[in-house]
């Protein structure tokens, strides 16, 4: 009896591009923030934060804080909002990390790392969805600012400094996802994260004047990150102004995707 033998087709084809275009790179990236789209969607569970922390936040530190520190909450509110901004949406980066923590854990990026499709874009798609949730904590922090009396005058300058948070933090969330792809777990990626932001956001000049901080924490308070897009953020919201704060603030947030962005595809592509 002879075996017939039929030649298999082939599985793998050589003629699969080894190289992905940018014009593909984009389009698969803006599939993969679709898809994260409709996972944010479909688990309204993640807008809880979204939604409260803009009201607690301001809240809490505006009538506790406002006044013993500025005489009054009216008179604390122009120094109040642009922190709670920056403070709300830098944390929310956090999630980014544990997202893709999750994402890896469940087998889901095993698939796309088969697929023949840009290395950057599961990692990126996310990322640029997560813009969308830094978009309504701003404009959400904004508006209870209003409800209770802020007044800023700086026209504008309010959807420039919108813009610039929300740019600075999508280059933040790239340390969280190299994070979320390098780390075990997703309670460590959440761990190690607020161990970081914890001490970054009050040891600046979101809610007290570095002038009366001591003199060994002054300049730690001076040279944080965070306290430049703060300082930014008040001279563009409130008076309308892009000063030099904003300038090193864009230029921090290039060369942290310049840095991060490479490492984190290359860690995706070796733990995925």
């Amino acid at each position: 009896m002879t075996a017939l033998v039929q030649a298999q087709p082939v599985l793998f084809p050589t003629m699969l591009k080894k190289r992905i275009g940018l014009r593909d790179t984009v389009s698969q990236t803006a599939t993969m923030a679709y898809r994260a789209l409709l996972r944010l969607r479909r688990t309204p569970e993640q807008w809880v934060d979204i939604l409260l922390m803009p009201f607690i936040f301001t809240f809490m530190f505006a009538f506790l804080f406002g006044g013993a520190i500025a005489g009054s909450v009216s008179d604390y509110l122009p120094s109040l909002i642009p922190a709670i901004i920056v403070q709300s949406v830098v944390q929310a980066s956090v999630l980014t990390g544990t997202q893709l923590r999750e994402d890896m854990d469940t087998g889901v990026f095993d698939r796309f790392r088969s697929l023949p499709i840009a290395r950057i874009a599961p990692l990126a798609g996310p990322l640029l969805t997560d813009t969308i949730r830094y978009a309504i904590i701003t404009g959400l922090t904004m508006l209870v600012g209003f409800l209770i009396g802020w007044r800023p005058g700086g026209g504008w300058g309010l959807l420039v400094g919108a813009l610039l948070v929300i740019v600075v933090t999508w280059a933040v969330s790239w340390i969280w996802a190299l994070l979320g792809v390098t780390a075990r777990t997703t309670g460590t990626v959440q761990g190690v994260a607020m161990l970081v932001m914890m001490p970054m956001t009050f040891f600046s000049n979101a809610f007290v004047p570095t002038s009366t901080l001591p003199d060994w924490l002054r300049p730690i308070a001076d040279w944080n990150p965070l306290s430049h897009l703060i300082t930014a953020l008040r001279a563009l919201i409130n008076d309308g102004v892009w000063g030099t704060e904003a300038w090193w603030t864009l230029l921090g947030a290039a060369i942290i995707v310049a840095v991060f962005a490479p490492l984190t595809t290359r860690a995706y592509m070796r733990k995925a």
